[in-house]
């Protein structure tokens, strides 16, 4: 065993960004790394990556076909050989994650998997000498499977079964994949404590979590938050490495960063930008004597917990409802443009498209859209819009979205639906002889729009954006296949209260580019004369309260009476949103930026019979 002294050990994070599946570029990548810090070493180095780094995250059922597996085995193979090739002029250690898989009969190629581990891979260089030749060894396997919201682990992978350390010279390392951090009582077994009750010759002398951590607003400050918990309890540093990257509706924001102990509750160390990748280097620092408290650990709380803590803060108003969603800060508007902005990008590049189509209406929604997709537009990107007015189009909405777009230097088309209206009208009468009237007549009008809008996105290779927004999701306040058409959602998980909070903010960090008229105007979906949304809806800053409350799943609807809600309201908005799941599980991917979310990670039958309010 290999007892040298590593009392200058470094250890480095590589905060990584790559698609799913792209092996040669994640191999390729890897040797670059790998090339790169055996060259520059200076003394021993521990390598951490993100959570399956050698294919990407999430994989769902890609995870289970032959020719992904088939690809990942063979170029590991080939890396491997590669890598026996090397030489190491100091120790160094490289932890990468990936799946193992065992395969019924050995073999890969008759395509029968007994099962799949989300496993830590250690290729270990020793250095100099007659024993230099590197080693590679599965390690660890990742015990907490998570199969909550937009993970399904369990489905695929089966649980490792033994506590993580791994003995690099005189260092043990403890190890940790993303959700053995956050162990709760939904699981049979905590990590963070097996290792906290090792004995003092196997306790680890510092901890590293590998991980594949999905963003939303005031995740980061969770990490930090149990990081330190963990690092206090174990008395050692804990090194955080987190990926980067954009799959479809899951963001991944990096952050990676390093927590160390000491007397006054630790502090955390050299935080990587959001979305972006990086290396972080760090020297190890000493141990300080454990804060082992089992009691505290075992009621630590956990991602699945904080998943349903409603977004709601008490509203200061002596009469009416009691509580409101809560109000996005500075801060929080920052992250959500960096995080929309990022998704949208990430979803482009690998659709392989340059030019975005965005329907503005005048109406705060899409103009909104239009500034954020314009602000994060690229050298060689193009951003256009179409205004398509009816009869019932007022002035002042050509007037807000002819200012819009010339505030942002877009180019806007007008293309009036008056006529198409009028003849889709007379082909009605004339086929079922009966006049198109009341709903359906608001609806054609929304769905000529939609047909115009993808009409002009395939003529030109456009990336339609939609620009509905979470309250009219979560009600049906939106015409199937018309201003719910789209190929990314950017409004998705943001109530429409927040859209007038982030449309001051957008003003404020990036200079005033959406009319103030624009945000002050009553919402109107203008689709028959003198119509607002109240005339559908509750106002949305009752509504969206309403809404945070049946989406967290936390808050009975008796309560909201007590809260100061009437009767109506909830049962209305109660009963449009289980009405409308129809209409949510045909919609296009959203970008989620909140802990709970529609899509991916929002998982209802259509056909169902709920209760009444009593």
């Amino acid at each position: 065993m290999n007892q040298a002294n590593y009392s200058k050990l470094r250890i480095v994070l590589h905060q990584t960004h790559h698609t799913i599946g792209d092996f040669a570029e994640i191999f390729a990548t890897l040797k670059k790394i790998v090339l790169t810090e055996l060259e520059s070493a200076k003394g021993p180095t521990v390598h951490v990556f993100p959570e399956l780094f050698l294919t990407g995250y999430p994989l769902q059922d890609l995870v289970l076909q032959p020719n992904f597996y088939l690809a990942l085995l063979t170029h590991r193979q080939e890396f491997w050989e590669w890598a026996q090739k090397q030489q190491a002029p100091h120790p160094a250690l490289f932890l990468l994650s990936g799946p193992d898989y065992q395969f019924e009969n050995g073999s890969p190629n008759l395509g029968l998997i007994e099962k799949i581990s989300n496993s830590l891979f250690a290729l270990e260089f020793k250095g100099p000498g007659p024993n230099s030749s590197p080693t590679w060894s599965n390690v660890y396997s990742k015990r907490l499977l998570p199969n909550y919201d937009i993970f399904d682990e369990q489905k695929y992978f089966t649980p490792g079964q033994h506590t993580g350390v791994y003995k690099f010279g005189d260092k043990k390392i403890g190890l940790l994949i993303c959700e053995d951090m956050w162990p709760s009582k939904f699981y049979q077994c905590n990590p963070v404590l097996e290792l906290a009750k090792l004995p003092a010759t196997e306790s680890p002398d510092f901890v590293v979590n590998l991980s594949a951590s999905p963003f939303h607003i005031g995740k980061q400050e969770q990490r930090i938050a149990r990081a330190g918990e963990i690092s206090q309890l174990l008395g050692v540093p804990f090194y955080y490495c987190n990926r980067v990257g954009g799959e479809d509706e899951i963001l991944f924001d990096g952050q990676s960063f390093a927590f160390f102990p000491d007397a006054h509750g630790g502090r955390v160390e050299k935080i990587a930008p959001l979305f972006t990748p990086d290396r972080l280097e760090f020297s190890l620092v000493e141990k300080i004597s454990p804060t082992l408290n089992i009691a505290s650990e075992q009621q630590s709380p956990n991602t699945w917990e904080s998943l349903f803590n409603p977004r709601l803060e008490s509203t200061k108003s002596a009469q009416g409802p009691k509580f409101k969603t809560k109000t996005l800060s500075l801060e929080d508007a920052r992250q959500c443009f960096q995080s929309l902005q990022f998704g949208l990008q990430e979803y482009a590049r690998k659709t392989g498209h340059q030019k975005f189509l965005v329907a503005v209406s005048g109406g705060i929604d899409s103009g909104l859209v239009a500034a954020i997709v314009r602000q994060g537009l690229r050298p060689g990107q193009t951003l256009e819009t179409i205004f398509m007015p009816s009869q019932f189009t007022s002035t002042q909405s050509y007037d807000l979205a002819s200012a819009l777009c010339k505030n942002l230097q877009v180019r806007m088309y007008s293309f009036p639906i008056k006529f198409l209206h009028s003849a889709v009208r007379n082909a009605f009468k004339d086929c079922f002889n009966k006049e198109l009237q009341g709903l359906a007549d608001e609806n054609i009008q929304s769905r000529l729009r939609g047909t115009l809008l993808y009409t002009k996105a395939n003529e030109g290779n456009f990336l339609v954006i939609n620009t509905s927004n979470k309250s009219e999701l979560a009600v049906g306040y939106s015409t199937l296949y018309g201003d719910s058409v789209g190929a990314l959602s950017l409004l998705g998980d943001i109530y429409k209260e927040e859209v007038f909070q982030l449309s001051h903010y957008f003003n404020q960090i990036y200079g005033e580019k959406i009319p103030v008229d624009m945000i002050k105007r009553p919402p109107t979906a203008e689709l028959r004369a003198n119509q607002v949304d109240t005339d559908s809806l509750p106002p949305y800053e009752r509504l969206d309260a309403i809404l945070e409350s049946f989406l967290s799943y936390r808050i009975p609807l008796n309560h909201l009476l007590e809260q100061g809600f009437s009767r109506e309201e909830v049962e209305r908005s109660y009963r449009l949103y289980l009405n409308s799941e129809y209409k949510r599980s045909q919609f296009c991917p959203i970008i989620k930026v909140k802990p709970k979310s529609f899509g991916f990670g929002h998982r209802n039958p259509i056909c169902k019979k709920m209760p009444n309010l009593t």
